[in-house]
């Protein structure tokens, strides 16, 4: 019964995620949220940028908790990782943290509540685009053939040099076999 739900669940967060990249992000990181927010007929985004507090990986349940100071005031969103109101997220920071939770910057204000950079670099998406939607985003294939063709042509360029610098003495091969034909005709001379 659970690798049904397992399956059925996989199945879902591939559709989710089939239309956009979640990139890879700890509690501590900076993350910038561009929420689509539907008001009657219209609607429009809205970008929520705070330090992740707190994530919790539950499947297609995935949720994170993103913290800002508005106005003087804490601030606490939670998000569904999957939700389809999610635009995009971005990473602005990487922060260097030891808990899963940190919830103790509820306490604290100004400088105290600050995290100090990661020397972490560039990590690979959590969940990246499918290439069905990168086909769908116009996301054309094309230059990569016409590069692989491109080298494809450059290494047969090269065979050709090989070959001809194989049927042909180099200079100083050349240099050598004149060297030696008039030493012999000048044998030939005296003799």
């Amino acid at each position: 019964m659970t690798n049904l739900m397992q399956k059925f669940e996989n199945a879902q967060i591939e559709k989710l995620t089939s239309k956009k990249r979640i990139p890879a992000f700890r509690p501590g990181d900076t993350v910038k949220v561009t929420l689509k927010i539907v008001e009657g007929e219209r609607s429009r985004f809205q970008i929520y940028e705070g330090i992740c507090i707190a994530r919790k990986n539950n499947s297609v349940n995935s949720k994170f908790t993103v913290r800002k100071i508005s106005h003087g005031e804490g601030v606490e969103r939670v998000f569904p990782l999957f939700s389809p109101n999610i635009d995009k997220i971005e990473v602005v920071r990487k922060g260097d943290v030891r808990r899963a939770k940190l919830y103790y910057l509820r306490d604290r204000t100004g400088k105290r509540a600050r995290i100090a950079d990661s020397g972490r670099r560039d990590e690979v998406d959590q969940y990246s685009l499918s290439e069905a939607a990168e086909e769908e985003n116009n996301i054309s294939l094309e230059p990569k053939a016409k590069n692989e063709q491109s080298t494809s042509e450059e290494v047969l360029s090269e065979t050709n040099q090989k070959e001809v610098a194989e049927e042909e003495p180099s200079v100083e091969e050349k240099s050598e076999s004149t060297a030696s034909e008039a030493e012999n005709t000048e044998d030939e001379t005296k003799s």
